[in-house]
């Protein structure tokens, strides 16, 4: 099976979330494809050039590779929902107030504000 991706459209729409969990502020900037769904994903955090600063970079080019070589969103979320490690904790946003991490938190808006219904933990993928 050949995996096909997806591309963005060279100019594209996007959304910037400022937030924090913990003593950690970051900004999540989500790149828009035409249909509003989303194609790309970038966390911007406080702690430049550290190894959290890299980690987030990482997760959000293997992210974005996912969801354009087919991923959907939902089944994005159900794989990165409630992983858990510092920073952790309260977090500016009203709707998500508590997070088991910046993984979590940025799976969790997703969910929000691109996924139709909850994405359920008891549809996870075994081996994934």
């Amino acid at each position: 099976m050949i995996a096909s991706r997806r591309a963005l459209p060279d100019t594209r729409e996007s959304v910037t979330h400022k937030f924090s969990i913990g003593n950690h502020e970051g900004y999540l900037t989500i790149g828009l494809y035409d249909d509003h769904t989303p194609g790309e994903i970038f966390i911007k955090i406080s702690k430049e050039g550290t190894a959290l600063s890299g980690m987030c970079q990482a997760f959000c080019r293997a992210f974005s590779l996912a969801i354009q070589h087919g991923l959907s969103t939902r089944d994005a979320v159900i794989r990165f929902k409630g992983m858990r490690f510092e920073p952790l904790g309260r977090t500016s946003n009203p709707d998500i107030p508590e997070a088991e991490s910046i993984i979590d938190y940025v799976a969790r808006y997703l969910e929000l504000h691109y996924c139709q219904a909850p994405a359920s933990q008891d549809n996870r993928l075994v081996g994934v």
